[in-house]
């Protein structure tokens, strides 16, 4: 029997969690979050987290398996969503994986290896020009050193920059060579559709989230995260949505820019997620014009499976 996986993609706010209920109540499918925050507890409101009522109705994967101060990364996500999707499988159902983190859709679609260990100091130095001279110095030292690797990444992207950096000061070699040296066998055919939203619309679905977000208690979610002990120091949380609550329960910014601040940090982040997927030639785009044609796209994607 064939063994197919099905990859929803796209920006946030465009309808990849509603479209991947649809198609698992009608379909008996599975969902496997390749979201890098809703893997941890207690992170909900800010994350747009599938509802209780929702993760009851159909069976999710990967959501709610971290607390915030828990260390992960992409190499144990990947090792962890094929374990979940190789289990579903053998039920004879077929995983719906679903996330805008580009990176973990590529570890599970292509696979990312990194075996070279952490050098603690160096991290640091390079923590330290990070806050002296910005991202794009760190950026340029990747240029300088490694052109390459620094073509395939952001300048925002400054977790990556200086793992970058770190291995090739340790191995003197390209963080690609042990990508590209990383075979798996995984016999599993990954269909991907992306959702594609007209740009004004997308925007316009953003805004009107974040305004729900705060109706629906995000400040209050923050300040419980903060009872607990947790903070923008802890990596899940140093995100958009949470850095911008917790500078303004700091007193360094008014609730009313925190909110235009979100807006306009979850638009950006909108538009690099859809510059990644852009460059994934497999993805087959869908055009959608408002959430009611989600309905329609279920029945296009039915067709693919």
């Amino acid at each position: 029997m064939e063994r197919k996986s099905l990859v929803i993609v796209g920006p946030t706010c465009s309808g990849k969690t509603d479209l991947s209920l649809i198609l698992a109540e009608e379909l008996g499918m599975e969902i496997v979050s390749a979201d890098s925050r809703q893997i941890y507890k207690h992170l909900n409101i800010g994350t747009a987290k599938p509802s209780r009522g929702q993760l009851t109705k159909v069976k999710h994967h990967l959501i709610d398996a971290l607390e915030p101060d828990e260390n992960y990364n992409v190499s144990k996500f990947e090792h962890d969503s094929l374990e979940v999707i190789e289990s579903i499988l053998s039920m004879g159902k077929i995983p719906i994986i679903v996330g805008g983190s580009g990176l973990y859709i590529r570890a599970i679609v292509d696979g990312i290896f990194d075996e070279v260990d952490r050098d603690d100091d160096y991290r640091k130095e390079l923590m330290k020009i990070k806050a002296n001279e910005g991202n794009e110095k760190l950026y340029q030292m990747l240029i300088e050193i490694d052109s390459l690797a620094a073509k395939t990444m952001l300048p925002q992207n400054w977790k990556r920059v200086i793992r970058a950096l770190e291995v090739f000061r340790l191995s003197g070699k390209s963080i690609l060579e042990f990508h590209k040296d990383h075979k798996r066998e995984v016999d599993v055919d990954f269909i991907q559709i992306g959702l594609n939203w007209d740009r004004e619309t997308l925007y316009s679905n953003i805004e009107n989230r974040v305004d729900l977000m705060i109706k629906a208690g995000l400040v209050d979610e923050v300040k419980s995260l903060r009872k607990m002990g947790y903070s923008t120091k802890n990596n899940a949380l140093n995100t958009v949505g949470y850095n911008e609550i917790f500078s303004f329960l700091d007193g360094e910014i008014s609730l009313e820019r925190a909110i235009e601040l979100i807006k306009r940090n979850t638009r950006r982040f909108s538009k690099r997620q859809m510059t990644w997927f852009r460059k994934d030639e497999r993805i087959k785009w869908l055009n959608v014009e408002n959430e009611a044609s989600l309905k329609q796209i279920a029945k296009t994607v039915k067709t693919l499976l």
